[in-house]
């Protein structure tokens, strides 16, 4: 398997595990929510690093949700580490959900 495959199938595999998170007050998966706003993936060392929002600043979750997402990625295998990077600009909005969020949500 080449280095581009490799990557591109362990990005795959550590999106599938973010869709396995959900928002603390809304019944989706963080990554159709569009809260991950980037996802760096190196295949070669295993280690992933995410910028992600939360729904609002004031979010009781703030403070852990971050290390929650770090442990559903580190289940991954291929991964060998994971940082997760809470940022608040941009601010998150709708505009940010997938069409399958928006969907499951009634808002489409």
């Amino acid at each position: 398997m080449n280095t581009q495959t490799a990557s591109n199938d362990l990005r795959e595999r550590v999106i599938d595990a973010l869709r396995s998170v959900f928002d603390p007050e809304i019944p989706v998966n963080i990554y159709d929510l569009g809260l991950v706003y980037q996802l760096d993936v190196d295949a070669e060392t295993g280690h992933v690093m995410i910028r992600m929002t939360l729904t609002a600043p004031g979010c009781p979750v703030a403070q852990t949700f971050p290390g929650t997402v770090e442990e559903y990625v580190n289940e991954v295998e291929g991964v060998s580490e994971t940082n997760v990077e809470l940022v608040w600009d941009p601010p998150w909005t709708r505009a940010r959900m997938s069409e399958a969020a928006l969907l499951q949500l009634g808002m489409l």
